[in-house]
């Protein structure tokens, strides 16, 4: 008895075409495998298809006599321009024989060999223009690659040469080429009769292929009119005699042939090297080994043709990009009989049509792992690749109809990256970007730059690419007010005359959110007072070249335990070093986390101090530990950037007057009085986001909590599990406090100038409202660098008593009660702040990241949140409420409104398992639910879509179920009705409704058997997600489990409980 192949709900006539993505169709296609499991069955209008996403399937689709490749959808459309070509050629066409047989020895890996000089000759034309265009200009690989391949292939195939990297523009061929590939898809999927009557899209589809056929007949012409000795492709097929008929490739088979070689023997190559140059960016591991192994094989001398062979490591990354992304997302094949596949389990009819999702069959877990989707060369390095199971790779295809370019491309591809790896230091553009696609007849990642950093530079950082912040602070290579090298003097803001500092100082950071940038940014901003000229730039700016003629300031984070996405090449270049190379170099190092993460807070800033220290490095003063959730977080920092300039002044003999007064880096001009007002409508950008819905979802009894969705842009998807990053304005309850008390008008248009880097808006206009809800913390705590700034304005004997015992007891009376230097400034009316000085004093906005609480499953541009707002009595014993910025500015969401967003991913270990049968238990409080309800709801699709999914069980806690028992009469009941879940709750407020357990880890001891049981015989995975606190009695009741099933002692239940964790146990811990 066969399994009926499932099929999603389709519409009458349509079937399916209306849920595929028009952008990106394979997003469609990966998003119903993961729906639906190894198989399911879509109407496409002019065709039936069975999709197929598993490696089983994969390998059984290979046995070329049971299925054949066919030409259907968008490759039948190719048609019209490439004709019965190698590509596109039906089964059984006279001409594809003729010229298979003609041209397979053409590609024969010896000859391949003959082409390298010219292939050498292209890539290092690139070279040479990356050289030449320095490391601040901001390369589009996919394009520079499209370039490289269409030149390579141009002139060892056809002895012609282009020079498109002489040019500007690309080749008008690469265009067109392009839009005739994306109409060839998109005439796929209409009805026949829409593509006669789309009579604009038809003309300029002939116009496409037009230019590409002119370019085709130019390359024929040259070549006749001026032959060349070389047996190149073309030569062969203008003169070569198929042995077998005894026939010439026609005139129109040279044409289709030469278009199909100009396509395919350029798109797939471009799109190799964007995606491995990506996953190297992404993995400084692999980085690091791939720069070892090219500076061992080639050294410094340029890559010659024995070198290829030994490159070893530089294959096995290429072929895991492959894995990953192929370029050619999908395969297609017909039945050739009646048959069965997956082990009897499915019918497939005679004639039917199979596409192979490649990348989904080269991802299984069951072959490649659960961790199947990171790029880990060494799986398929020498051995391990030899001894995969057959057709467990196969981005060339496989059998007779296989890429018959494949050693072409894969000798091109190691020179171009070998090349590249050899001459420079490679680093995003946007440190935080991570892969988006688009989508022609391949794939190939949008919107990636980097910058070629030369490895043969100076030791000075290079400040290159954008800051990961949403804010989009200035991203300097050296403050303002150290910026002319030659200058004696130079003026302040305020018009004094100064001399120009000259000891050097480098300041470099690791950055994710903007916190570490901005701390690294008041350094270098500070530095001219104390007499250095600092250079600011990335951790990542810095491998290999650490100065050593100048302090070194290190201010970085850590991410669970993981570098900033700026920092993390020199995280793993630093773990790497083995002797005493940063002899020399003298440092101080700051370092940012969150303490709620115990195993890992502190880890990187705590690593690098002690590694540079090691490798014979001198540390000025000890290392500085801020803690992102304590209320003396900035204060923090502050005491250490005092001590840092009392090191600094004492190692170099630095001597700097101290002021009497604050003296403001920031000046300001009124523009507009605020008398009138601009009637300007801002138009959304493709970086924002729009809301969908937001409501409560609590009692009136209990705090806010709220369910709120948005509306991603088109090029922008996630994960179940990953964060939404939101750019918060502040409460405007407390903008108006300040403009009150500065008398402002909240109208009045000002422009900011600064004279070293800052996070402001700076030489523009700007609102006075906009400034103060949108680029500053209004309510952070103040530091005792800010108490000694106020006491130095001009005020009152008593004001400044207040003051000084503000100093005095700053723990008791600043810290514990969160009082803001607006606080005090209005509680003390007669302090004489500049508002210039004031603005100086906050800290920049700062992005807040919420973990999502939807699945793509279910919809991949409509990411939910579930939100607690913050509204709380203010510690200060204010009468008004202290207000949390980001949740009152999501609470205040009405549908329509444009927020600015970005999707953030999480750890690689907190997403569901791939495999739907392995049970998940799932610990929450309150909003930290948010991840959980994601899980469920990818599960409670794949269920649906007919997938064998085993039940999870989820721990929650809330107050009772009357008041925010979050989704129970909704999502979850119809979950736990569907068998996916099993939701046991704690009710602090009611334990009797909760089988007498009050907190989530109660109802874990009580219910401690199911745990034990699933995670003992079911292979489990565990998922927390709420407060350090409710994570610490989660760890504690699973090490008392531990505990009472072994009858060992505490030490002995906390080793086996670190133990058992590994790679089983994810958490996502927030205050």
């Amino acid at each position: 008895m066969t399994t009926p192949i499932p099929s999603p709900p389709a519409l009458p006539f349509l079937g399916h075409i209306t849920q595929i993505d028009k952008d990106i169709p394979q997003r469609t296609f990966d998003l119903l495998a993961d729906q639906y499991g190894e198989i399911y069955q879509l109407n496409l209008i002019t065709r039936q298809s069975i999709i197929v996403a598993s490696y089983e399937l994969q390998n059984e689709l290979s046995n070329e006599k049971r299925f054949q490749k066919t030409v259907i959808g968008a490759l039948q459309q190719v048609r019209n321009g490439m004709g019965d070509a190698l590509f596109t050629a039906y089964p059984g066409e006279e001409n594809w024989g003729i010229a298979h047989r003609l041209l397979m020895p053409a590609f024969s890996t010896a000859k391949v060999r003959d082409m390298f000089p010219d292939m050498y000759d292209i890539a290092s034309q690139m070279i040479t223009k990356w050289e030449r265009f320095g490391p601040r200009h901001v390369i589009d690989p996919c394009e520079d690659f499209t370039r490289l391949a269409f030149d390579t292939i141009t002139l060892c195939a056809m002895s012609y040469r282009l020079n498109t990297f002489y040019s500007d523009q690309s080749h008008p061929f690469v265009k067109a080429m392009g839009d005739f590939l994306t109409e060839c898809a998109n005439r796929a999927n209409r009805p026949p009769i829409m593509n006669t009557l789309m009579r604009g899209s038809s003309a300029k589809y002939e116009a496409d292929m037009k230019i590409m056929n002119d370019l085709v007949d130019e390359l024929i012409e040259d070549h006749r009119k001026n032959p060349t000795e070389k047996q190149d492709l073309l030569s062969i097929m203008l003169n070569g005699v198929d042995q077998k008929t005894g026939k010439r490739m026609s005139d129109e088979s040279i044409r289709m042939n030469l278009l199909t070689f100009l396509v395919a023997g350029h798109e797939t190559t471009s799109g190799l090297l964007t995606f491995t140059l990506y996953y190297l960016c992404k993995n400084p591991e692999a980085m690091r080994k791939l720069r070892e192994e090219v500076d061992d094989v080639l050294g410094e001398e340029p890559i010659q043709l024995e070198h290829i062979s030994k490159l070893k490591y530089t294959s096995a990354c290429l072929r895991e990009a492959l894995r990953l992304s192929p370029p050619a997302t999908m395969r297609v094949v017909r039945s050739l009989e009646d048959t069965t596949i997956g082990g009897g389990k499915y019918f497939i009819p005679k004639d039917a049509i199979l596409a192979m999702i490649t990348s989904k069959c080269q991802t299984d877990p069951k072959v490649w792992g659960e961790d199947a989707r990171e790029f880990k060369p060494e799986r398929v390095y020498g051995e391990n690749f030899e001894k995969l199971p057959p057709n467990a790779w196969q981005p060339f295809g496989y059998g007779m109809r296989a890429c018959i370019g494949r050693p072409f491309a894969w000798q091109e591809a190691h020179i171009a990256l070998a090349s590249i790896v050899q001459k420079f230091d490679i680093v995003m553009h946007d440190p935080s970007y991570t892969l988006e696609l688009k989508q022609a007849m391949t794939v190939k990642p949008k919107g990636f730059y980097v910058h070629a950093i030369p490895r043969n530079r100076s030791t000075a950082p290079i400040a290159v690419g954008v800051s990961s912040s949403l804010l989009g602070a200035p991203y300097l290579a050296a403050s303002r007010r150290g910026s002319q090298e030659d200058a004696s003097e130079s003026g302040n803001a305020n018009g004094e005359l100064r001399t120009e500092p000259k000891q050097k100082l480098y300041v470099v950071y690791g950055s994710n959110t903007g916190t570490s940038q901005t701390f690294a940014q008041r350094v270098a901003s500070d530095a001219p007072a104390h007499g250095f000229k600092a250079t600011l730039g990335t951790l990542d700016s810095i491998v290999g070249h650490v100065p050593t003629d100048g302090p070194l300031v290190i201010v970085t984070a850590s991410f669970e335990g993981e570098p900033a996405d700026n920092a993390a090449h020199f995280f793993e270049w630093l773990q790497n070093l083995k002797g005493s190379e940063l002899a020399g170099v003298k440092y101080s190092v700051f370092g940012c986390g969150n303490r709620d993460w115990v195993r890992t807070f502190q880890r990187v800033p705590t690593v690098i101090d002690d590694l540079l220290a090691a490798r014979g490095a001198k540390r000025m003063q000890e290392r500085g530990v801020g803690d992102a959730q304590a209320a003396e977080f900035f204060q923090a920092f502050d005491e250490w950037e005092a001590q840092l300039w009392k090191a600094l002044s004492e190692e170099y003999g630095v001597e700097v007057s101290e002021k009497d007064a604050p003296m403001s880096g920031i000046s300001l001009k009124t523009v507009d009085p605020g008398t009138s007002r601009a009637a300007v409508l801002r138009q959304p950008d493709t970086d924002l986001g729009r809301v969908v819905e937001n409501r409560l979802l609590t009692s009136p009894n209990a705090p806010q909590k709220r369910h709120i969705e948005f509306q991603l842009p088109e090029h922008i998807t996630y994960r179940a599990g990953d964060y939404l990053a939101i750019l918060p304005h502040n409460p405007a309850r407390d903008v108006h406090r300040v403009i009150s008390r500065f008398a402002l008008s909240p109208e009045q248009q000002i422009v900011l100038s600064a004279n070293g880097p800052t996070s402001l808006p700076v030489n523009k206009p700007i609102s006075v409202f906009s400034l103060l809800s949108g680029y500053v913390e209004l309510c952070q705590p103040a530091t005792t660098r800010d108490l000694r700034a106020l006491l130095s304005v001009q005020s009152s004997d008593a004001t400044k008593t207040a003051l000084e015992e503000l100093s005095a007891s700053y723990a008791e009376k600043v810290i514990a009660k969160r009082l803001s230097v607006l606080d005090i400034l209005e509680d003390h009316p007669d302090l004489d702040l500049p508002f210039g000085v004031f603005l100086e004093m906050l800290p920049p906005m700062r992005v807040r990241q919420y973990s999502i609480s939807s699945s793509p499953l279910h919809d991949p541009q409509r990411p939910s949140l579930t939100v607690s707002v913050v509204e709380a009595p203010a510690l200060s014993g204010r009468k008004d409420p202290f207000l949390g910025v980001a949740s009152t500015f999501l609470s205040g969401l009405r549908p329509g409104d444009v927020v600015q967003l970005a999707v953030r991913a999480s750890a690689a270990a907190f997403h569901p398992p791939e495999d739907v049968r392995i049970p998940m238990i799932m610990f929450a409080a309150g909003s930290g639910l948010s991840p959980m309800r994601g899980f469920l709801q990818e599960r409670a699709v794949q269920k649906k879509a007919g997938r064998d999914v085993a039940r999870s069980t989820l721990f929650f806690g809330c107050r009772s179920p009357e008041e925010d028992f979050l989704y129970s009469d909704s999502d979850l009941k119809e979950w736990q009705e569907l068998g996916i879940v099993d939701v046991r709750p704690a009710f602090s407020r009611c334990p009797e409704k909760s089988l007498g357990c009050k907190y989530v880890q109660d109802r874990v001891w009580h219910d401690r058997d199911i745990v034990k049981q699933a995670y003992d015989h079911q292979n489990a995975r565990l998922f927390t997600c709420g407060s350090g606190k409710m994570a610490q009695g989660i760890k504690k009741v699973l090490t008392e489990l531990i505990k009472e099933s072994r009858s060992c002692s505490d030490e002995e239940a906390a080793r086996l409980f670190e133990r058992a964790i590994q790679g089983r146990y994810a958490t996502d811990i927030f205050e």
